[in-house]
């Protein structure tokens, strides 16, 4: 088996001293990742300094270290390990012959993402690489191009931001041949004035275009034009996808049922009928969003729709269980922004409960809201109203203002922490709930207590 990495190979990437030859097989910069056989990047931070677990990972079966101090174990000695992790990225995009995606967006970047690697999965078994998790910050994106194996054929990193001049720099390590946005909204407003200035933001990914590169934009956005002015700057196709007439992939036609879509799609000329596992609107348009981008890169629209219709929710963004207590729980915890709470409570609105069951909701803050917060959050009452929810427990200082107006029409408990809000559930059988917030504010404990408690 060919290693990712060679001694020879870290060092001259990264203009270091091997202190031995030796291989890898993965990279980590996290020693818990550690299983045998990784290269684990000693990263120096604000809070930490991973050289003090070099130890850890050594126990753990890393197979060698880039370090900036000299360790006992075999390594590759930097003057700087985070401007080494860059160089190593970047070396493994330069090596690379596959198709890169490069998707950003306010909200659904890593649904789309997911989706997207499915979708090429089928047509390219084993040669598509992906970012994990949400790997999409200045660490997380080069940590994901060194992974990438050097005969992938497809790649897709999923690139995020939350102030001007971040997606610049991190679409020139990725050097897409496609960029995708999936969506503008009012995410990070605390940074950022306006929703124009996100959109601006947003389209910095098209600044890494390779030449002959595709922009792949939201034709029912308001910001449509925005964003493709951005994009002529850099890229040689532009593809346009939505539900609205005038869309490159557009939806043609659509049935939206509690646990599935429906769709008939025109892409660029070619009719596909297909269905998304995923439930919910904003499943529309990432589906629409994901085809385009596999017709850009080569992939095969057929074995795209099969892929799209086994999707199920993600951890943390949409995957549903039943509790041993026989609720269903809807987890979209991991993340939280004005958007992507509409489009949560309005597919809870979609679930029926059976027998006597309840919508329920246990929602977290939205962070990074600036001064705008208190609007945000108050504006989330007709909807929580129109989804039929019936109690809601709502965690954290920021939600009063959505407490105090909603407390005139549901049963409602404000509580300080996701330790606070799992006593205050009162869940019962055939109850329906979903769990959104913030990522701070940790409601994803809750539902691993909720998930533990499965049947």
């Amino acid at each position: 088996m060919t290693p990712m990495w060679t001694a020879d190979e870290i060092a001259a990437a990264t203009g270091g001293t091997a202190s031995t030859g030796f291989d890898v097989d993965n990279v980590t910069f996290d020693s818990r990742e550690v299983m045998g056989g990784e290269l684990f990047i000693a990263l120096i931070g604000e809070a930490t300094d991973g050289h003090r677990f070099v130890e850890q990972a050594a126990k753990r079966s890393a197979a060698g270290f880039l370090v900036s101090t000299p360790v006992e174990a075999p390594h590759v000695l930097v003057p700087d390990t985070m401007a080494a992790l860059e160089a190593l990225g970047v070396a493994a995009r330069a090596r690379s012959g596959a198709r890169i995606v490069g998707v950003t967006g306010s909200v659904g970047k890593t649904g789309v993402k997911e989706a997207l690697r499915l979708c090429l999965e089928r047509f390219a078994p084993g040669k598509v690489h992906a970012s994990v998790k949400s790997y999409n910050n200045h660490t997380g994106v080069p940590l994901s191009l060194a992974r990438m194996p050097a005969d992938s054929r497809f790649g897709v990193f999923e690139m995020g931001m939350n102030h001007s001049g971040e997606l610049a720099k991190l679409t020139q390590l990725v050097r897409p041949h496609v960029a995708m946005v999936t969506w503008i909204a009012s995410a990070h407003r605390e940074f950022f004035a306006t929703e124009e200035a996100i959109a601006d933001a947003k389209g910095e990914v098209f600044e890494g275009l390779e030449a002959g590169g595709t922009a792949i934009i939201p034709y029912d956005s308001p910001h449509r034009d925005r964003l493709m002015g951005h994009a002529g700057k850099y890229a040689t196709n532009m593809v346009t996808f939505g539900a609205e007439p005038g869309a490159d992939v557009r939806a043609v036609d659509f049935a939206a049922l509690p646990d599935c879509t429906t769709v008939t799609a025109d892409v660029m000329g070619e009719r596909l009928l297909f269905k998304i596992g995923q439930p919910g609107k904003h499943w529309l348009n990432n589906a629409l969003g994901v085809l385009a981008a596999v017709r850009a890169v080569g992939g095969d629209l057929a074995l795209a729709g099969l892929a799209l219709a086994e999707m199920t929710g993600l951890p943390g963004r949409g995957q549903r269980f039943r509790t041993a207590g026989r609720s269903v729980v809807i987890d979209e915890s991991y993340n939280a922004n004005p958007a992507s709470m509409a489009a949560a409570l309005s597919v809870l609105g979609e679930v029926k409960p059976e027998r006597a069951g309840r919508r329920l909701a246990l929602l977290g803050e939205m962070r990074e809201l600036g001064e705008l917060s208190n609007e945000f959050h108050a504006s989330l009452a007709p909807m929580i109203v129109a989804a039929g929810v019936t109690r809601a427990v709502l965690v954290g200082k920021a939600m009063s203002p959505l407490a105090d107006v909603l407390k005139r029409q549901i049963s409602v408990r404000l509580v300080d922490s996701a330790a606070q809000a799992e006593a205050a559930l009162e869940l019962a059988a055939d109850d329906v709930l979903l769990v959104k917030g913030s990522n701070g504010v940790g409601l994803g404990a809750v539902v691993t207590a909720l998930r533990e408690q499965s049947a």
